[in-house]
Order: structure tokens, then C-alpha cells, then sequence
């Protein structure tokens, strides 16, 4: 099985790491990672099993990446990616993001595996070092937990 695994550790419980990652999924991702041709106006993992992971453009329009394989909060979501080499939406080709939350402590680890990307076929290698590439899961989780962590210092604040 082809693979990407990424770990990092948080400063918040699995219940606040997994609700920033799932539903606020959007507060963190990158606006230049999309691949609908209008800018991206939001980035969305829809909070239940069979849910849709999608991004709605500044037009209105909406462009699938996948679907919600499992979501068991606070635990762990599954994802399908539909995403080829060629950056676009493939229904008959897709690997699988399972992210877990496990506590440590006060802290976090959440852990990304994207797996199967064999299923890509052809642009399996290239799917694979992209999204283990500087610009792919490494540098989206460390927006992610910069999100996380300031949003958890100003709820503390505001307490």
C-alpha cells in the first residue's frame, strides 16, 4: 500500500482539535488550494458519515474532492480523495485521509495517513509527492495548528 503518514502534536483536547480540523475545516485551508476555476470561498467537510468534502467558489459553484467516509468525533474522520496529478475531480479514482486525534496528556496528537494512493494509477508517485511535499499535508497541518492553537488561547481568554 502507497502512503503518506504526517503527525503532529496539538495544544488542545481531541474534541477541539477534531471540531477545528472537521467543521472549521475552512478557517484554516489555504485559499490558493482549490481546483474549481473561480476563487475559493470556502472549503467544506459536511459533519456527518456520507457527508460531501467540497469547496464552493465566489460564484456559488461547487466542485466535489470526496466524501465522509467515517466521522466519529472526537476520535478519527475518514475522507475519500478524488483528486488526480492533474489537480481534478476523477469519480473512479480515489485514495483515503484518515485523521486521527488521540489526547496526550493536555495535548493532542493528530495523526494524517493518506492512503491507497495506488488507486491513482498512472500519477499514483506524482499524487504521492505532492501531498508529501512542502506544499501538501506538512504545511497544511502547521496552518491548521496555528488556527487551532490561537483560536484555543482566545477562547481561553475570553473564559
Amino acid at each position: 500500500m502507497m502512503f503518506v503518514r504526517k503527525e503532529i502534536t496539538v495544544d488542545a483536547t481531541p474534541e477541539r482539535a477534531f471540531d477545528v480540523f472537521t467543521t472549521r475545516f475552512d478557517s484554516w485551508w489555504p485559499r490558493s488550494h482549490h481546483i474549481a476555476e473561480p476563487e475559493l470561498q470556502e472549503a467544506i467537510i459536511e459533519p456527518r458519515e456520507g457527508g460531501r468534502w467540497f469547496e464552493r467558489g465566489v460564484d456559488g459553484s461547487e466542485c466535489e474532492w470526496g466524501e465522509v467516509l467515517a466521522y466519529d468525533p472526537p476520535n478519527r474522520v475518514v475522507l475519500t480523495w478524488h483528486l488526480g496529478a492533474d489537480w481534478k475531480y476523477h469519480a473512479d479514482q480515489f485514495s483515503e485521509i484518515e485523521v486521527s486525534f488521540t489526547r496526550d496528556g493536555d495535548r493532542t496528537n493528530v495523526t494524517l495517513e493518506h492512503r491507497y494512493l495506488e488507486r491513482h494509477g498512472e500519477g499514483a508517485a506524482e499524487v504521492r509527492d505532492a501531498v508529501s511535499s512542502d506544499g501538501g499535508w506538512p504545511s497544511l497541518l502547521e496552518l491548521y495548528r496555528g488556527v487551532l492553537e490561537s483560536s484555543s488561547s482566545a477562547a481561553e481568554l475570553m473564559q
